[in-house]
């Protein structure tokens, strides 16, 4: 195919040279006959996420209500109307994508710089959750801080906070990225303060997440291999001491191992079988929405953690394959936005939208990896489509910014400025 001749959304009009260089798809849209024409106006941004993100959240709104209309039955819920779950998860629908729309107007430029002192300010609300008073404490956990008509959850923030850092901190750390102590230890030290105290609320799921995306973005920065292997090791070393010298995390690998178990069934190992339950009941095809019975007081947490399973359970094993299709796809793309970024010389913004895949990408192998039996239970809700308002904002204010990073990389593939 020559350059003339791909038309039907690829880069040309800039010479072969450059197609070859940057062969990336602009949406299905077709250039403008001069790169003269308003860039801004016509550069767009990229639907099919748009679209395929909307269908995740409103699959999602569906099962969260067919998760929750039953609860009121349960005595510790009598005062909560069947639609409490489904008005408070439009709720939280609505505000994040007012604020995920002024977020889209936020130049990347912008972010970078913000990038240290948004770390900065996940860190004061990480401590302040642990404040009497202030941070909100359920089922001995204390993770939120009450904004009245929602909760937020800090540690949903300082995912995207250490995604920006650690973005900027390649960026800034590029000329000493060969040499272990000056480009690594820094970032390591500004991530072990985070999971300090992310194991004080305890959650270490969140802690998980934000390794995992600082790891990638290391590894995507061009962090030495050799380097990068020795952090890994550290890592994973690091989390099995954590569960080795803590008896409860200890109980729930044994659950994992041994859920039938008379010493689990009925403890640690609950949720999972009732969630394996749910999977197989749900066969094929599934009972039908609304059709599940395990939602129905026996598998705890089914609109937030378990979601999965209800979703197996009412769609069966297709749906399942749905899902995980649309997650996949949503991955892939965000990644080839990212790469986009970097061919363009946007090497900050190609690793902010790498880092968002990374981030959706590892929490939903986690949370249906958990639903599955295949992974240690760990509460770690479904992006997009668990019931959880600060979960819901950070997702969408992170797709924002990839649709961000998408659309100024076609107004400079079509001769604008940024």
């Amino acid at each position: 195919m020559t350059a003339t001749s791909g038309l039907f959304g690829w880069f040309s009009g800039v010479g072969k040279a450059a197609a070859e260089v940057l062969p990336v798809r602009l949406g299905g849209q077709s250039l403008p006959g001069t790169l003269a024409t308003p860039p801004v106006r016509m550069a767009g941004f990229d639907k099919a996420l748009v679209w395929v993100t909307v269908a995740l959240l409103m699959w999602g709104l569906v099962m969260v209500y067919s998760a929750t209309i039953a609860m009121p039955d349960n005595p510790k819920f009598a005062r909560y109307a069947t639609t409490h779950f489904l008005l408070r998860h439009v709720l939280s629908l609505a505000v994040a994508f007012v604020v995920a729309v002024l977020v889209f107007q936020v130049p990347m430029a912008t972010w970078e710089k913000l990038a240290p002192w948004l770390f900065v300010a996940s860190l004061v609300l990480l401590m302040l959750v642990l404040v009497p008073y202030i941070g909100k404490g359920v089922n001995g956990a204390r993770r939120w801080i009450s904004l009245g008509i929602m909760n937020f959850q800090p540690s949903e923030l300082a995912k995207f906070a250490v995604l920006l850092y650690a973005a900027d901190y390649m960026v800034r750390k590029m000329e000493v990225k060969e040499r272990f102590f000056r480009a690594v230890l820094p970032m390591a030290a500004a991530i072990a303060i985070v999971g300090l105290l992310l194991l004080a609320e305890p959650d270490m799921g969140a802690f998980m997440v934000i390794s995992v995306i600082a790891m990638g973005i290391l590894f995507l920065g061009g962090v030495n291999a050799r380097m990068f292997f020795v952090i890994a090791t550290v890592v994973v070393v690091a989390f099995g001491v954590m569960v080795m010298l803590s008896e409860w995390r200890r109980e729930r690998i044994f659950a994992y191992l041994d859920p039938w178990s008379d010493k689990y069934s009925l403890g640690k190992g609950y949720q999972l079988t009732h969630s394996l339950i749910a999977f197989g009941r749900g066969e094929i095809f599934g009972v039908g929405l609304g059709g599940s019975i395990e939602k129905l007081h026996w598998l705890p947490e089914a609109h937030t953690d378990f979601l999965m399973a209800v979703i197996g359970e009412e769609f069966g094993l297709l749906g399942v394959l749905l899902v995980i299709g649309l997650f996949l796809w949503m991955t892939r793309r965000i990644m080839h936005i990212g790469r986009q970024a970097i061919a363009l010389d946007r090497l900050f913004a190609g690793l902010v939208a790498q880092g968002v895949g990374v981030w959706i990408g590892f929490q939903t192998f986690i949370n249906i990896g958990v639903n599955l039996g295949a992974l240690p239970t760990k509460g770690l809700t479904l992006p997009l489509m668990s019931y959880g308002g600060s979960a819901i904002l950070m997702n969408l204010i992170s797709l924002a910014v990839v649709l961000r990073i998408d659309y100024e990389n076609r107004v400079l593939m079509r001769g604008g400025r940024v």
